[in-house]
């Protein structure tokens, strides 16, 4: 199993980051968490057609995390790229209601057209997907953020994406043991804003939970120039790794 960052930035435009976004495979599943500015992009420089991914999860509705939900629907409509499985789209209750909306405002250009299109919304229950079990946990930011554990069964082998997020009980829930642990770490721990975690309390949460690595993402610019594993490593013992758009991780 592996994960890919396609984006490790935020809404601010930065150089070498695109906003959120995260690609995870295993066989012949291919799920996608978050999808904001400059997804399909990365997914072309990988040459991952829009026709591959299985499903599409989505943490929260903030924009730097949905903003190519439409363009990638729009795209699966051109016939050139041939998509015929159907194409399950996640998130937390009221998710089909953003759907929706998207859909009153551009009409057939998001509606599905040669494939199945599932709308769906994740609660209590896990949703396999393929060869993959995919478990949302709510976390600490608006009230329809979650945070996802994708696994592998059989193995118990694990990612954990924190989403957007404060320090939260249901974070901790959703990396309880995993092999790499995504988590957000949006500013130094001097300019903590509440919603987000900072070097440090990404470290605690991942110590709580036990993961064996932390990918710390999410980087506004105010990360610039800081020491944040440094940071970090006052409360998590174990590997870190900055992330960077398109730095895979596999385990």
């Amino acid at each position: 199993m592996e994960c890919v960052v396609l984006g490790s930035g935020t809404a601010v435009p930065h150089p070498r980051r695109g906003s959120a976004g995260y690609m995870v495979r295993h066989g012949s599943c291919t799920v996608l968490v978050d999808a904001g500015l400059g997804t399909l992009q990365k997914l072309a420089v990988l040459g991952v057609s829009p026709a591959d991914p299985d499903a599409v999860a989505f943490t929260h509705l903030h924009l730097d995390h949905t903003a190519e939900l439409a363009p990638l629907l729009f795209s699966l409509r051109n016939a050139g790229i041939g998509r015929r499985k159907a194409l399950t789209l996640l998130g937390a209750p009221g998710f089909r209601d953003f759907y929706e909306r998207l859909r009153r405002t551009y009409g057939a250009w998001v509606e599905a057209e040669g494939y199945p299109l599932l709308v769906e919304e994740i609660s209590v229950r896990p949703v396999s997907l393929g060869s993959l079990v995919i478990t949302a946990v709510p976390v600490s930011h608006t009230p329809q953020s979650v945070a996802y554990r994708v696994e592998e069964p059989g193995t118990g082998k694990a990612f954990a994406f924190s989403g957007d997020t404060d320090v939260c009980g249901g974070l901790v829930a959703a990396a309880r043991n995993a092999d790499v642990a995504v988590f957000e770490c949006s500013f130094p721990d001097e300019r903590k804003v509440e919603g987000h975690l900072t070097p440090r309390e990404a470290g605690e949460m991942a110590s709580a939970a036990r993961v064996k690595r932390l990918v710390l993402t999410h980087f506004y610019p105010e990360c610039e120039g800081v020491d944040i594993l440094g940071q970090c490593r006052e409360t998590y013992s174990g590997k870190i790794i900055l992330a960077e758009d398109l730095l895979r991780v596999a385990v």
